[in-house]
Parts: C-alpha cells; structure tokens; sequence
C-alpha cells in the first residue's frame, strides 16, 4: 500500500469503516495534527467483540499450519512495507528514523518467531496409576482478546502481542494508543492484505480509551486482555479483569538500574548505558533510569559518559543522523523537566544538559550528586536524563537496585564471572543484562516482577500466555 490516507477516520471491525467522529493526531515534529484518526467508543467496542467470537469459532479450527503460512507471508509484508511503517512512526511519536526502521525489522522477527511457534503447541500423553487409563494434557486456545498498547513502540508492542494471539488460534482486539493510531492501523491492513481473516484483528482508535476498555472488560466472552502502560493503568485493568475472572498478562512500569563494577571494560560500559538510555529519547520501559557506578571508577566513567552524550545529535528524527528526537507530547516534557529541576533543588549537579532545545526537545542530559529522595528516584523519568550515583561493594549495589517496587529491567558490567551470576540471582527483576544494554529479542522471555507486570512475552513463553490446557482422562475399558 501506498499511504495510510485510505484509512484515516476509520476502525476495523470485520472489515474498514468510517467513524461517526474523528480526533487529531499530533506530530511532536510539528506539534501540528498528521492525521485524523476514528474516535471510538463502547458501540464500536461491542460490535467488535460480537465480530471476534464470532470468528474465533472458525479461527480456532483452523490447522496450525494454515495459521502459521498467514503468519509468513504477514512477516513478509511487513518487511516489504518497513520503510512506511518506519516513516510512520516517525511522524506520530518521534522515533529517529534509523531506530524506526529497527523497530519495524523488531516487529516483523516476533510474527516470524511465532510462525514456527504456531506448530509446535504441542500436547502431552502421560501416565497414569489406572492401567486402563490414558492422561492427556490438551493446549487450546484461550479465546478473543483485548490488548491495549503503548505509544512508544507502536509496531513491535502490537506484534509482541498479536503475534502468539494469532499463532495460537485467538482473535484479537487492538486499542493503540492514542498517540499512534496508524501504525497498528497499518499492521491490520497488511494482515487482511495477506488474506487475514475478517475479525480475527481489529483495531479500535480512541481518544478516549476508557469508553472503549469498559464494555470489552465486563464481556465474559473477551477472555484474555494483555497490556503494556503504566502501573496505574495496569492496576485498574487488573481490577477489571477480575468480575470476569480474564487471562491477564502486563508489561508495566520500571525503574531499571545499571550496575557498573570497577572491574569492567570502562569503554564498552559507556557505549552499552549510553545506548540503553538515550534510545527513543529515553522513552522506553527498559531504559536505563538510574545508573550506579563503584566509587572507585566513578570520576573516569562520568569524565567518558559525559562525552560520549556531548557525541549524540539531536534533531529532526527525519535525519538519519538523528540520534536523540523530540518527546511525544507537552505532557511528557514537562514530567523531565519536573524530575530534573527537582533534583537540581535537592543538591544534584548538570553534569551536561538540563535544559529544553525548543518545542518538545530535551538535551542529553547527565546528573551527578544524585540522592535515593530525588523524585527521578522515585519515578520513571521516561526522557533523556541519565543519573549516576555510587557503591562501595557488591552487596550495596544490589541493595540500592533493588530498593523499588518495580522490576521490568536491570544491567550490570562486569568481568567476574561468579560475580555476573550473583547478580543475576539477586536482582529482583524479569529482565537481567549482563554485559548487554539490549537484551530483548522476539525468542526471549520478556516481562517483570513486582510492580512491573505478570506474565512473559516472546519465546515460547509468549504463547503460552494464549493457551489453555484441558486435562483428559481416556478410559480403555476392563
């Protein structure tokens, strides 16, 4: 396809169709409207929950083999339609253009995982005290789904989720963001494109995402919601699921931490907590949010941090040279700017940064002196601001990472092997990078503890997450 124009003000429920109102979709570029998206609401959210069971009663049927060569081709078009969905998510939140393009290659490796992973959910025989009887553990899918995503990753959260629905033989309800309606509105078309069938993935744009969350919530026959967002959200839909007793899996709010000993390769530290912070503007769940370095390389890891974030470029996220862009909206620049005069307030020194570049840009910016009571401490920031703070030893340090009650992602540097494994026995978190700022990917087990969310995504523990088991128990007859 060539555009997204054919789709604007529009939503998928068994097929495309116009929306009695629209809302503007904001460009953080140009903090002008891009688009007009469809603005549903519970009418829209019930006719899409009549369309997905009724498709899940044919989908569910289908072999999983024939599930797995929609999943293919489905990959393909995404490949072949990357640099759109690329140049899309640009336009909508921001994302540099050469982090857009990996994103979109991200996206299309987890609906390649699940293509395989669609045959093997496999069934087990096992044995029983009865010799005249047979065990059977028989996985099936769960049922129609309702999956609420974020706009930080407006193509990988959706196949994250859609992928394994799909493979598994669910159909599935999509609320994007508000934010980044036409990347998953892109998605869906690609799908029916490939020949997707009607109501098996629909997306329902809002701006108003309560509306459409409640009727699909109190339906008994939305059995599974799966959310990435904040804890806050996370908490009322897990309240929510409840009445209906629903299959539930979150990917929540983090604090991550990175943990640098005096042991490690100094150079390559700062290359990886660069990377892990300063992506999408520092606008993901896993970036680095609180740095920790051994007193004893703390001078010499701040003196080369601080350089190479003076080396990142920030501007038009068009550019390929663009390595920092602008925040998605007014909302999250005024959070960074909050987080880091309240730090400077309470004693923190401007290492580099600390200061706006004009509409929605915030510099790199690098924080010294930074104290546990300092409101970055306590939230996430979800920008480019990278504190560093100290430890004496090993044990401190994994106090200090663990003294949040989130636990999405953590980092540690080092060189000592039994000292990498400690860590990642001891880090109170679902995601543990040793010597990795960027660990996820479509085959690995991706989620948190604590407060960051239930449930793993990717891997063969993402489709799980879309599977029941029934037991049967076959006689044989005396």
């Amino acid at each position: 396809m060539a555009d997204l124009t054919p789709l604007e003000g529009k939503y998928l429920t068994g097929g495309w169709h116009a929306a009695d109102a629209t809302y503007d979709v904001i460009g953080p570029l140009s903090g002008d409207a891009i688009a007009r998206a469809a603005h549903c609401g519970p009418d829209e959210a019930k006719a899409a929950a009549d369309t997905a069971w009724e498709a899940f009663q044919s989908w569910r049927t289908t072999t999983a083999f024939e599930r797995a060569e929609l999943l293919r081709t489905w990959h393909d078009a995404i490949l072949a339609n990357a640099e759109l969905l690329a140049r899309t998510m640009t336009r909508e939140m921001g994302k540099p253009i050469k982090e857009a393009r990996g994103e979109a290659a991200y996206a299309a490796s987890f609906v390649r995982w699940y293509e395989g992973e669609a045959t093997r959910a496999y069934g087990e025989v096992f044995p029983t005290a009865a010799g005249h009887k047979r065990g059977l553990a028989l996985r099936k899918p769960v049922g129609p789904v309702y999956a609420v995503t974020p706009w930080n990753f407006p193509a990988g959260m959706v196949t994250r989720k859609a992928a394994p629905a799909l493979a598994a033989g669910c159909t599935f309800i999509l609320k994007p963001a508000e934010q980044t309606p036409l990347t998953a509105m892109l998605l869906a078309e690609l799908w029916r494109e490939v020949g997707g069938p009607e109501g098996t993935l629909q997306v329902l744009p809002t701006n108003d995402p309560a509306a459409v969350t409640a009727p699909l919530m109190e339906d008994p026959r939305i059995r599974k919601v799966t959310f990435t967002g904040s804890t806050e959200v996370g908490r009322m839909l897990y309240a929510q699921s409840a009445e209906t007793i629903k299959r539930i899996s979150f990917e929540l709010g983090g604090h991550a931490p990175f943990v640098i000993f005096d042991d490690a390769d100094l150079d390559q530290a700062v290359r990886e907590t660069i990377a892990c912070k300063f992506r999408n503007a520092g606008q993901t769940c896993v970036c680095t949010n609180r740095i920790y370095v051994h007193e004893a390389i703390a001078d010499a890891f701040t003196a080369k941090y601080v350089e190479a974030a003076k080396g990142l470029r920030v501007g038009d996220p068009n550019d390929d040279a663009t390595d920092v862009g602008p925040l998605v909206d007014a909302a999250g620049l005024a959070k960074v700017q909050d987080h880091v005069r309240d730090a400077v307030a309470h004693g923190a020194d401007v290492a580099l940064g600390g200061e706006t570049q004009g509409d929605l840009y915030f510099l790199p910016t690098v924080l010294t002196g930074v104290t546990p009571d300092m409101r970055m401490m306590q939230e996430e920031t979800f920008g480019p601001v990278a504190p560093i703070l100290t430890f004496a030893n090993e044990a401190e340090a994994i106090a200090l990472a663990n003294a949040t009650p989130y636990g999405l992602a953590s980092y540690v540097y080092t060189n000592d092997l039994g000292r990498a494994w400690r860590m990642a026995e001891n880090l109170e978190y679902g995601i543990v990078g040793i010597n990795d700022g960027v660990p996820s990917a479509a085959h690995a087990p991706f989620g948190g503890v604590k407060q960051s969310g239930i449930g793993r995504e990717g891997g063969p523990w993402g489709l799980d997450e879309y599977l029941e088991v029934t037991y049967v128990s076959m006689g044989l007859g005396h």
